[in-house]
């Protein structure tokens, strides 16, 4: 078999190609194409008789360079394998921005062969298989449609996922809810042909300190009787991707074997509209005995969530983290790219928000603002599942779920949108991963192998 070749990709800082230690041929080449390292600029060199002998990527200026910018690379470059060279930082994370840059979804199509990557020597091969099958496992379930990724489907994936990393299940389905007290997740799920459900993983020595995730996993969401718009329903295959996202996160744990206790709940359901659809004005009583009154269908993730937190938090867990495609609210507030994210600890947000910036992975601390739990009261019921008036939307949903833990020492919200609108770096246009990298690395530090 001939040895495959392997293509330098030589990155250069904008304004520093005196400084790359170029060829004198190759210099004079990239200024005739007026190639100085501007950011995402790649520049092919020419070798012996026209051949190729490897690329310019332009960095960007040192100031303004996200840490996964050879992402853009990853994208723009056709099937082959490549090496970084150059000044390109930190040799782990630019492995996984150019691996992340290269993600296609081509399930349903025929694509070409993404570009490979010779991982660098100064890099942790480990980590950056980790984490770059982490991002893609959330990214490839987040495209699927609903009609191959509906509740039962779903599931399938999900058992396929527990028995690949030896993980215990259990799944609790249909009517089964109902005597398993879990009230909210049968009554948003119940209308569908496909059962609600909730599903149950466990990991670990049940002697290390207990973490557990909470995804929501919506299959579709039409917005129930409280009917979105057409145009509001065009990514609701999307409402899954808090459940997606933590799913990736526990790859990256069990990959790395944490010194932790796994638990992972995903409640399971399609939010459809039929004979038994759960009603505006409806009261529901939860796991936890408190009783909502339905302000609005379509803010259905908050009770599935719910239901499932109250559930973890009866273990008294070490730190609690939810993981949800939550309000549109968040969007408007800090936009497509950048997550809120609510905890009862602020050195934990401290942590997770620096953990973010340095895997660019960005999360944003927003308050717990409790004086807008006000907007939340019902006349007949604990709690109304809708704020009155339209403001704060992301800051209430974050308060409701509040109200359903109480023992656990940490809990942690992260309100993310799972969905890139527009290609940037090492995030293609599409389904997205988002909060994975900045918890994994906090998990890290506090429970390495």
């Amino acid at each position: 078999m001939p040895k495959t070749q392997i293509i330098p990709l030589i990155c250069v800082e904008d304004g520093k190609l005196a400084e790359a230690g170029l060829p004198a041929a190759h210099g004079a080449w990239a200024e005739a194409n007026g190639f100085s390292g501007q950011r995402g600029r790649l520049l092919a060199l020419p070798g012996a008789e026209g051949a190729l002998s490897g690329y310019l990527f332009g960095l960007g200026e040192s100031g303004d360079r996200p840490a996964l910018v050879t992402g853009l690379a990853g994208a723009a470059l056709g099937p082959g394998t490549y090496r970084l060279e150059g000044v390109y930082g930190d040799p782990t994370l630019a492995a996984i921005g150019f691996r992340l840059g290269a993600y296609r979804y081509d399930r349903y199509r025929q694509g070409k062969a993404p570009p490979e990557l010779s991982v660098p020597g100064r890099a942790d091969p480990d980590e950056v298989a980790r984490l770059v099958e982490a991002a893609m496992l959330a990214r490839d379930l987040i495209n699927t449609p609903a009609n191959d990724l509906g509740p039962d489907a779903f599931e399938s994936e999900i058992r396929a996922f527990a028995a690949a990393r030896k993980m215990k299940i259990k799944v609790t389905s249909g009517d089964e809810l109902l005597r398993a007290n879990f009230p909210m997740i049968h009554a948003v799920g119940r209308a569908s042909a496909q059962a609600p459900r909730l599903i149950d993983l466990t990991w670990g020595n049940a002697n290390h300190p207990n973490v557990t995730l909470v995804g929501k996993g919506v299959t579709f969401d039409t917005g129930g009787l409280d009917i979105k718009p057409a145009s509001g329903m065009l990514l609701m295959k999307k409402d899954m991707g808090g459940a997606a996202n933590v799913l990736g996160l526990a790859h990256a744990i069990v990959s790395a074997k944490l010194r932790l206790r796994l638990r992972v709940l995903i409640p399971v359901v399609e939010n459809s509209i039929a004979g038994a659809a759960f009603r505006p004005g409806d009261v529901l009583k939860s796991r936890k005995g408190l009783t909502v009154e339905i302000g609005n269908t379509d803010a259905e993730g908050r009770l599935i969530l719910a239901d499932a937190l109250a559930l973890a938090d009866e273990e008294r867990p070490e730190l609690l983290l939810d993981m949800a495609t939550l309000t549109g609210a968040a969007r408007v507030a800090l936009g497509p790219d950048l997550p809120p994210l609510y905890s009862t600890d602020d050195s934990l947000a401290r942590a997770l928000m620096d953990a973010g910036a340095a895997a660019d992975d960005p999360l944003w601390q927003m308050p717990l603002w409790s004086p807008y739990d006000a907007m939340m009261s019902s006349k007949i019921a604990d709690v109304n599942n809708a704020s009155s008036g339209g403001f704060a939307g992301s800051v209430t949903a974050a308060l409701f779920l509040r109200r359903f833990v109480d023992n656990a020492a940490a809990w942690v919200h992260l309100d993310i949108f799972g969905w890139a609108p527009e290609a940037r770096p090492a995030r293609p246009a599409g389904g997205t991963d988002q909060g994975i990298r900045a918890v994994y690395g906090v998990l890290k530090q506090r429970y390495p192998a």
